[in-house]
This record gives structure tokens, C-alpha cells and sequence, in this order.
């Protein structure tokens, strides 16, 4: 099961804390949906995805990781990675995700100068 909770960091930020596996399946939809939401309808621009509590990721949980960094730029924005587990950091660098999406240790690392 995937949960997504929505957290704001002052002034302008947004972390989706993440818990479970982002992988195929209609759960990992709801964070594409989040993503999408929170870029067009509510103009957030800065968006940390806290991924601490993610124990798994597939193909489909880095596209998905890809398309919302697309997302933000679109808008003007960016999308950074925090808290990943070395699974998670593995799978991340294998596809490359992490040169195109910044990965942080922590939330508040990632916050740092956006």
C-alpha cells in the first residue's frame, strides 16, 4: 500500500512524505495524481518528495518520478528527492534518475536554497 501525506515548509514549499512501494499498480497513481494537483491547480512549485518511508521502487515509480519533475518544470518549478534508502538511492542511480531529479539526505538538506 502506498500513503502519501502533504506537509508545507515555509514559506512556499510542499513534501509529500511517501510510505510503502511506489510501484506498478493503481496505488502509485495517486502520487502522478498528487503531483498534478498540487502543480495546476494549486500553483505549488517547490515540491520535496520525502521518500523515507518507501521500501520499494519499480519502473513505474521512476517514471512516475520523471514525469512529476517534468511537471514542476513545466510550471517553473522543481521537484527534489529526500531520504531515500540505499535500495531506493540504488534503483534511483541505475536509471539516472538522480541527474535529473536532486537527491538529498534529508527533507530539510533538500529545502536548502530553493
Amino acid at each position: 500500500m502506498l500513503e502519501i501525506q502533504t506537509k508545507h515548509l515555509p514559506p512556499d514549499i510542499v513534501v509529500l512524505e511517501i510510505t510503502g512501494r511506489i510501484t506498478i499498480g493503481r496505488e502509485c497513481k495517486q502520487l502522478e495524481w498528487a503531483t498534478d494537483t498540487l502543480v495546476r491547480e494549486k500553483q505549488e512549485k517547490k515540491i520535496i518528495f520525502d521518500l523515507s518511508g518507501v521500501t520499494h521502487i519499480d519502473s513505474t515509480g521512476v517514471g512516475i518520478i520523471v514525469m512529476s519533475a517534468g511537471l514542476a518544470k513545466q510550471a517553473g518549478g522543481e521537484l527534489r528527492l529526500a531520504g531515500a534508502s540505499k535500495h531506493v538511492e540504488q534503483v534511483l542511480k541505475l536509471t539516472s534518475v538522480d541527474k535529473l531529479v536532486s537527491c538529498n539526505p534529508t527533507v530539510s538538506e533538500a529545502a536548502v536554497g530553493f
